[in-house]
Parts: C-alpha cells; sequence; structure tokens
C-alpha cells in the first residue's frame, strides 16, 4: 500500500533482498519503482498477492483492515496513530486473517520493549518516575510516537496495570503542579531529519536508568516489516506483533 511513498519503495527493495516478489502496489501520488504493477485500490492489491504490507495512513488503516478480512489476505499493518475505532477493525480483521500490527519493526526496538517491561516490574512505581522522551523528523504528524505509547504500554505492563489507568503526563506548561505518583511521563521533540529516537527513564531519588534506541535509517524497518510478512506464511488467524515474529512472544 502506497508504492510511491519512502517506506514503499524501501519495502519494494526489502521484498526483493528476500526472495520475494511485489505483486503491484497502491498509488495516491508519485511515481511507482520501475517494474512493479500500479493497481487501482487496495481491494485490487489484496487480491493479487499473498500478504499486503500497509505502512500508508492512520486514516486508510480501518478500511484496509476490512479489506484485507474480506479478502482473506494476511496483513502486516505499520501505520502508527490509529484512532479507537480503527484500532477495533484491525482487532475484527485478526479473527479472519493473520495481522501482523506493530508501533515499531525495528528487532532493536522491540528488544527494548521487553526490557522495558521487565525494569518496570523490578522498578516500583511509587520510587522510580517513568520519563519517554522521543524524536522525529519535523514532517511526523502524530504525537506521541507509537512507539512512545508501545513503551509507555510496557511499563504499565510491568507495573500491573494499563497505561489509561496509570496516568499520562504529556506537554507540560506554566505551573502544572508536582508530577503524579505512579504516572508515565511523555515528551516529543520535532526537527530536521531525525529517522527516529527514543529514550526511556526511570528517574528515583538515589539513581537514574536510561534505556536509548536510535534509528539511522528507515530500512530497518522496512526489513523489519518484510521479515514479517513472510512469517504470516501458514498461520492462523489472529493479531500478532513483531515479539511473535522475533520467538518472543
Amino acid at each position: 500500500m502506497g508504492i510511491a511513498g519512502r517506506m514503499g519503495r524501501l519495502l519494494a527493495e526489502e521484498v526483493a533482498v528476500a526472495g520475494a516478489v511485489v505483486a503491484g502496489g497502491t498509488l495516491r501520488s508519485g511515481t511507482p519503482p520501475a517494474g512493479i504493477p500500479v493497481l487501482r485500490d487496495a481491494a485490487a492489491l489484496l487480491a493479487a498477492c499473498d500478504v499486503a504490507i500497509d505502512f500508508t495512513h492512520a486514516s486508510t488503516a480501518f478500511a484496509h483492515a476490512a479489506a484485507a478480512a474480506e479478502a482473506g489476505t494476511p496483513l502486516v499493518l505499520g501505520t502508527s496513530g490509529l484512532s479507537p475505532d480503527a484500532e477495533a477493525a484491525v482487532a475484527r480483521a485478526a479473527e479472519r486473517v493473520p495481522v501482523v500490527y506493530a508501533a515499531n519493526f525495528a528487532p532493536g526496538v522491540n528488544l527494548v520493549l521487553a526490557l522495558a517491561e521487565r525494569m518496570a516490574a523490578a522498578l516500583p512505581a511509587e520510587s522510580y518516575d517513568a520519563e519517554i522522551v522521543e524524536m522525529h523528523h519535523r514532517q511526523k504528524i502524530d504525537a506521541p510516537s507509537g512507539t512512545a505509547l508501545a513503551l509507555g504500554r510496557a511499563v504499565a505492563r510491568g507495573r500491573g496495570t494499563t497505561l489509561e489507568a496509570a496516568g499520562v503526563e504529556s506537554g507540560r506548561d506554566g505551573h502544572c503542579g508536582a508530577r503524579g505518583t505512579g504516572t508515565i511521563g511523555f515528551a516529543a521533540l520535532r526537527g530536521g531529519q531525525v529517522v527516529g529516537e527514543h529514550t526511556l527513564l526511570f528517574a528515583a531519588g538515589s539513581e537514574q536508568i536510561a534505556l536509548t534506541h536510535r534509528g539511522f535509517d528507515r530500512r530497518v524497518y522496512a526489513t523489519g516489516a518484510v521479515r514479517a510478512a513472510l512469517w504470516l506464511e501458514g498461520r492462523a488467524p489472529g493479531l500478532y506483533d513483531m515479539r511473535h515474529v522475533l520467538g518472543m512472544g
């Protein structure tokens, strides 16, 4: 989906590297890579391929998930910033087809998520404040990033709760009061062409621990998404993430 975009072009290259074939792509604007058929819409693409990869836009996720379920085509979904309705549509699609839905397809990020959960379980919320700082390129339209939110959810799981129940502190400005105990803080930075940086901080009165991942090339996301697409072959319907693909779930 979106074959002429930055991720679409990288995905086409990585599919070829993996020894698979790009059956086609959908196009909203721009020029597709040479030799790749442009199909009229998502339904035509889903009918032509064994698995579809979608890194387009949050506004299309609802329709694409429903179309994948209707076509019976497995789906890899890497679009962030989904609404609750769109996430529900993805979950419904996963009842009929296998879906890998992840906030980030970089293997290192998913290892960081696993570590974040374990660290949160070991460091009491009453003593260790959790803060997540992320920075992305100036064109990114959602904040906090999907990966930052995934880190927050990992911390909450480690503490035996949910992100919503723990409470979120974001965009502090002015006289906003003292930090709430047990809440999870977010700060989003935007500028330049930063591919993606995420740092999880656990700050206590006597020590501070930082866990950081930096992405230097978007290709790592494309490589991970193609790995997920190949992993989906023969899978039963269900909602999977990169932990499953990496053998961690």
